[in-house]
């Protein structure tokens, strides 16, 4: 994570293609006393950045037209003192460390409060937090996975299956138990 000052012009850029949670998101920086734009797209926001180059941006990492992460490089091509957050559902290491070598100051899962996104865009917890107490157990790290590639096939037990390289009926066997313990 870089450790610079936050530029005092506020004005920062929402670039999700999400609608309620940029519109949500956009309302409450504004009142916290930024200066937003918002984007739905990558087209959208590189509209936005050629009238208005931004000392702050939120960047979701899978939008519909490509990955955010093009939208980071032309945000530093246009300002390198511009902090930019990668947000997004789709969390793991691989990404975070392809945001953070495109420029991104930090990079979040979703979903994140405004109070941890603020803190993040204006350096305000530069240190890095502890390891948690309890992690999860290597077995329970497998289940949620399969869980969210088996809600992100909408359930569809033969497509999880071809995703994660794995027999319908191991599949099925792993979906019928509970999650295991931490």
């Amino acid at each position: 994570m870089t450790q610079t000052n936050p530029p005092l012009d506020k004005s920062l850029l929402i670039i999700d293609d999400d609608a309620p949670l940029r519109e949500r998101l956009a309302k409450t920086m504004a009142k916290r006393g930024f200066t937003v734009s918002t984007a739905d797209s990558i087209a959208q926001a590189r509209a936005s950045i050629r009238w208005n180059v931004p000392n702050y941006a939120i960047v979701d990492l899978k939008l519909n037209d490509g990955s955010g992460l093009e939208i980071v490089d032309e945000i530093h091509a246009a300002n390198t003192k511009a902090r930019v957050i990668v947000l997004t559902g789709y969390g793991n290491i691989a990404t975070a460390v392809t945001a953070i070598k495109h420029g991104a100051t930090d990079y979040l899962p979703k979903p994140a409060d405004a109070d941890a996104i603020e803190r993040t865009l204006m350096n305000l917890n530069p240190d890095v937090p502890p390891p948690p107490s309890n992690p999860m157990s290597p077995d329970r790290v497998k289940w949620e996975h399969i869980q969210r590639v088996f809600s992100e096939c909408n359930n569809n037990v033969s497509e999880t299956a071809r995703q994660l390289k794995m027999h319908r009926r191991t599949l099925q066997r792993i979906l019928a138990k509970h999650a295991p313990r931490n």
